[in-house]
Protein backbone atom coordinates (compact mmCIF):
# COMPACT_ATOMS: atom_id res chain seq x y z
CA UNK A 1 0.00 0.00 0.00
CA UNK A 2 2.52 2.35 1.08
CA UNK A 3 4.90 1.14 -2.46
CA UNK A 4 1.45 2.12 -4.43
CA UNK A 5 1.37 5.99 -2.76
CA UNK A 6 4.35 6.61 -3.47
CA UNK A 7 4.65 5.72 -6.97
CA UNK A 8 1.24 7.59 -7.54
CA UNK A 9 3.15 10.51 -5.72
CA UNK A 10 6.27 10.03 -7.76
CA UNK A 11 3.94 10.36 -11.33
CA UNK A 12 2.47 13.20 -10.46
CA UNK A 13 3.72 16.49 -13.08
CA UNK A 14 5.86 18.73 -11.14
CA UNK A 15 3.35 22.01 -10.49
CA UNK A 16 0.95 19.61 -8.61
CA UNK A 17 2.84 17.99 -6.63
CA UNK A 18 4.55 20.61 -5.28
CA UNK A 19 1.50 22.37 -4.73
CA UNK A 20 -0.37 18.72 -3.07
CA UNK A 21 2.67 18.75 -1.04
CA UNK A 22 2.89 22.25 0.65
CA UNK A 23 -0.83 22.30 0.91
CA UNK A 24 -0.61 18.99 2.92
CA UNK A 25 2.43 20.31 4.70
CA UNK A 26 1.33 23.63 5.71
CA UNK A 27 -1.97 22.45 6.61
CA UNK A 28 -0.46 19.58 8.94
CA UNK A 29 1.64 22.21 10.37
CA UNK A 30 -1.13 24.37 11.68
CA UNK A 31 -3.12 21.23 12.73
CA UNK A 32 -0.55 20.69 15.20
CA UNK A 33 0.26 24.31 16.29
CA UNK A 34 3.54 24.20 14.60
CA UNK A 35 2.70 27.05 12.28
CA UNK A 36 0.29 29.68 12.93
CA UNK A 37 -2.54 30.42 10.24
CA UNK A 38 -2.09 34.35 11.21
CA UNK A 39 1.09 34.29 9.39
CA UNK A 40 -0.61 33.10 6.59
CA UNK A 41 -3.83 34.94 6.02
CA UNK A 42 -4.01 37.71 3.62
CA UNK A 43 -3.99 40.88 4.61
CA UNK A 44 -3.75 43.66 2.64
CA UNK A 45 -1.98 46.27 5.43
CA UNK A 46 0.54 43.79 6.75
CA UNK A 47 1.19 43.23 2.74
CA UNK A 48 1.15 46.70 2.32
CA UNK A 49 3.54 48.68 5.35
CA UNK A 50 5.06 45.65 6.74
CA UNK A 51 6.18 44.40 3.48
CA UNK A 52 4.85 40.84 4.29
CA UNK A 53 4.55 39.67 0.90
CA UNK A 54 4.45 35.73 0.69
CA UNK A 55 1.04 36.18 2.83
CA UNK A 56 0.23 36.40 -1.08
CA UNK A 57 1.39 32.89 -1.51
CA UNK A 58 0.35 31.42 1.45
CA UNK A 59 -2.92 32.14 1.85
CA UNK A 60 -3.37 29.99 -1.54
CA UNK A 61 -1.85 27.38 0.68
CA UNK A 62 -3.82 26.85 3.64
CA UNK A 63 -6.87 24.67 3.72
CA UNK A 64 -7.96 25.22 7.18
CA UNK A 65 -8.71 22.43 9.72
CA UNK A 66 -8.60 19.00 8.71
CA UNK A 67 -11.79 17.54 7.89
CA UNK A 68 -14.11 16.36 5.37
CA UNK A 69 -13.78 19.30 3.18
CA UNK A 70 -9.81 19.78 3.55
CA UNK A 71 -10.12 15.84 2.10
CA UNK A 72 -12.69 16.70 -0.58
CA UNK A 73 -10.49 20.00 -1.50
CA UNK A 74 -7.10 17.55 -1.45
CA UNK A 75 -8.87 15.07 -4.23
CA UNK A 76 -9.86 18.10 -6.21
CA UNK A 77 -6.11 19.54 -6.09
CA UNK A 78 -4.86 15.81 -6.99
CA UNK A 79 -6.83 14.84 -9.67
CA UNK A 80 -8.23 17.99 -11.44
CA UNK A 81 -4.64 20.10 -11.06
CA UNK A 82 -3.42 16.99 -12.48
CA UNK A 83 -5.53 16.19 -15.16
CA UNK A 84 -4.73 19.82 -16.55
CA UNK A 85 -0.87 19.54 -15.90
CA UNK A 86 -0.99 15.52 -17.52
CA UNK A 87 -3.60 16.83 -20.94
CA UNK A 88 -4.48 20.13 -21.29
CA UNK A 89 -0.84 21.93 -20.45
CA UNK A 90 1.24 18.29 -21.30
CA UNK A 91 4.71 19.86 -22.38
CA UNK A 92 3.34 23.36 -21.47
CA UNK A 93 4.76 23.30 -17.55
CA UNK A 94 5.69 27.11 -18.15
CA UNK A 95 1.88 27.84 -19.04
CA UNK A 96 0.23 26.04 -16.42
CA UNK A 97 1.95 28.05 -14.26
CA UNK A 98 1.27 30.51 -15.51
CA UNK A 99 -2.74 29.63 -15.67
CA UNK A 100 -2.52 29.41 -11.86
CA UNK A 101 -0.36 32.83 -11.32
CA UNK A 102 -2.99 34.55 -13.57
CA UNK A 103 -6.17 32.57 -11.74
CA UNK A 104 -4.49 33.53 -7.99
CA UNK A 105 -3.85 37.12 -9.40
CA UNK A 106 -7.54 37.50 -10.59
CA UNK A 107 -8.88 36.27 -7.33
CA UNK A 108 -6.19 38.25 -5.09
CA UNK A 109 -7.57 41.33 -7.19
CA UNK A 110 -11.66 40.68 -6.92
CA UNK A 111 -10.93 40.27 -3.10
CA UNK A 112 -8.60 43.63 -2.43
CA UNK A 113 -11.71 45.76 -4.65
CA UNK A 114 -14.12 44.08 -3.02
CA UNK A 115 -13.26 45.01 0.57
CA UNK A 116 -13.77 48.48 -0.71
CA UNK A 117 -17.18 48.40 -2.11
CA UNK A 118 -19.92 49.60 0.40
CA UNK A 119 -22.31 46.79 1.10
CA UNK A 120 -20.02 44.13 -0.20
CA UNK A 121 -16.78 44.65 2.05
CA UNK A 122 -17.89 42.57 5.08
CA UNK A 123 -18.46 39.55 2.63
CA UNK A 124 -15.02 39.99 1.09
CA UNK A 125 -13.21 40.73 4.67
CA UNK A 126 -13.76 37.34 5.69
CA UNK A 127 -12.15 35.91 2.65
CA UNK A 128 -8.89 35.68 3.99
CA UNK A 129 -7.69 32.52 2.59
CA UNK A 130 -8.10 31.71 -0.98
CA UNK A 131 -6.98 27.89 -1.08
CA UNK A 132 -10.46 26.74 -1.86
CA UNK A 133 -11.03 29.29 -4.84
CA UNK A 134 -8.10 28.59 -6.73
CA UNK A 135 -9.25 24.53 -6.44
CA UNK A 136 -12.77 25.16 -7.66
CA UNK A 137 -10.94 27.56 -10.75
CA UNK A 138 -8.84 24.28 -11.66
CA UNK A 139 -12.32 22.37 -11.67
CA UNK A 140 -14.34 24.87 -13.76
CA UNK A 141 -11.53 25.25 -16.45
CA UNK A 142 -11.52 21.31 -16.29
CA UNK A 143 -15.02 21.44 -17.36
CA UNK A 144 -14.98 24.03 -19.77
CA UNK A 145 -12.04 22.14 -21.83
CA UNK A 146 -14.14 18.64 -21.69
CA UNK A 147 -17.44 19.16 -21.39
CA UNK A 148 -19.16 15.79 -22.63
CA UNK A 149 -17.13 13.82 -20.09
CA UNK A 150 -19.92 11.68 -18.60
CA UNK A 151 -20.33 12.18 -14.45
CA UNK A 152 -21.55 10.77 -11.52
CA UNK A 153 -22.13 12.56 -8.04
CA UNK A 154 -21.84 10.37 -5.40
CA UNK A 155 -23.57 7.65 -7.59
CA UNK A 156 -27.60 9.86 -7.27
CA UNK A 157 -27.24 11.40 -10.58
CA UNK A 158 -25.16 11.40 -13.41
CA UNK A 159 -24.01 15.15 -16.01
CA UNK A 160 -21.78 16.25 -17.85
CA UNK A 161 -18.56 17.42 -16.87
CA UNK A 162 -19.68 20.85 -18.30
CA UNK A 163 -22.07 21.14 -15.58
CA UNK A 164 -19.47 19.69 -12.50
CA UNK A 165 -18.56 23.73 -11.12
CA UNK A 166 -22.24 24.09 -10.89
CA UNK A 167 -23.17 20.76 -9.11
CA UNK A 168 -20.18 21.40 -6.07
CA UNK A 169 -21.37 24.85 -5.97
CA UNK A 170 -25.00 23.42 -4.61
CA UNK A 171 -23.04 20.50 -2.89
CA UNK A 172 -21.46 23.54 -1.10
CA UNK A 173 -24.44 25.08 -0.25
CA UNK A 174 -26.30 22.09 0.86
CA UNK A 175 -23.17 21.48 3.65
CA UNK A 176 -23.14 25.01 4.89
CA UNK A 177 -20.12 26.16 3.34
CA UNK A 178 -19.66 29.85 1.82
CA UNK A 179 -20.60 29.50 -1.99
CA UNK A 180 -18.72 33.23 -2.27
CA UNK A 181 -15.58 31.15 -2.45
CA UNK A 182 -16.91 29.00 -5.15
CA UNK A 183 -18.14 31.48 -6.92
CA UNK A 184 -14.54 33.75 -6.55
CA UNK A 185 -13.06 30.47 -8.14
CA UNK A 186 -15.70 30.14 -11.56
CA UNK A 187 -15.05 33.62 -11.72
CA UNK A 188 -11.24 33.62 -12.13
CA UNK A 189 -11.55 30.11 -14.15
CA UNK A 190 -14.01 31.66 -16.66
CA UNK A 191 -11.64 34.56 -16.70
CA UNK A 192 -9.46 32.39 -18.10
CA UNK A 193 -11.25 30.36 -20.11
CA UNK A 194 -12.03 33.32 -21.87
CA UNK A 195 -9.10 34.76 -22.18
CA UNK A 196 -7.07 31.97 -23.40
CA UNK A 197 -9.59 29.74 -25.69
CA UNK A 198 -12.69 32.48 -26.61
CA UNK A 199 -10.99 35.78 -27.44
CA UNK A 200 -8.16 34.27 -29.30
CA UNK A 201 -11.41 32.29 -31.97
CA UNK A 202 -13.11 35.63 -32.03
CA UNK A 203 -9.57 37.88 -32.66
CA UNK A 204 -6.56 35.87 -33.60
CA UNK A 205 -5.06 37.56 -30.54
CA UNK A 206 -3.64 35.82 -27.56
CA UNK A 207 -3.79 38.13 -24.42
CA UNK A 208 -2.11 35.33 -22.26
CA UNK A 209 0.61 34.72 -23.68
CA UNK A 210 3.19 33.56 -21.05
CA UNK A 211 6.52 35.34 -20.24
CA UNK A 212 9.20 34.34 -21.85
CA UNK A 213 10.87 34.82 -18.14
CA UNK A 214 8.48 32.40 -16.88
CA UNK A 215 9.05 29.67 -19.97
CA UNK A 216 12.43 29.92 -18.88
CA UNK A 217 12.29 28.59 -15.86
CA UNK A 218 10.67 25.43 -16.66
CA UNK A 219 12.60 23.00 -18.95
CA UNK A 220 9.26 21.40 -21.07
CA UNK A 221 9.65 18.01 -22.07
CA UNK A 222 8.45 17.86 -26.08
CA UNK A 223 5.39 16.05 -26.65
CA UNK A 224 5.66 13.15 -29.34
CA UNK A 225 2.67 11.68 -30.99
CA UNK A 226 2.99 8.36 -32.86
CA UNK A 227 2.15 8.25 -36.53
CA UNK A 228 0.39 4.89 -38.13
CA UNK A 229 3.75 2.72 -38.79
CA UNK A 230 5.82 4.75 -37.27
CA UNK A 231 5.35 3.89 -34.18
CA UNK A 232 8.50 3.88 -31.56
CA UNK A 233 8.68 2.25 -28.42
CA UNK A 234 12.41 3.38 -27.67
CA UNK A 235 13.57 6.89 -27.43
CA UNK A 236 15.25 8.01 -30.77
CA UNK A 237 18.95 7.80 -31.76
CA UNK A 238 21.29 10.36 -30.02
CA UNK A 239 22.07 11.92 -33.54
CA UNK A 240 18.69 12.91 -33.93
CA UNK A 241 19.28 15.34 -31.08
CA UNK A 242 22.23 17.37 -32.49
CA UNK A 243 21.42 17.85 -36.18
CA UNK A 244 21.92 20.97 -37.40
Amino acid sequence: MAQAVEEWYKQMPIITRSYLTAAIVITIGCSLDIISPYHLYLNPILVVKQYQFWRLITNFLYFRKMDLDFMFHMFFLARYCKLLEENSFRGRTADFFYMLLFGASVLTGIVLIGGMIPYLSESFAKIIFLSNSLTFMMVYVWSKQNPFIHMSFLGLFTFTAGYLPWVLLGFSVLVGASALVDLLGMIAGHAYYFLEDVYPQMTGRQPLKTPSFIKALFADEAVVVAQPGNVRFAPPPAEEFHRD
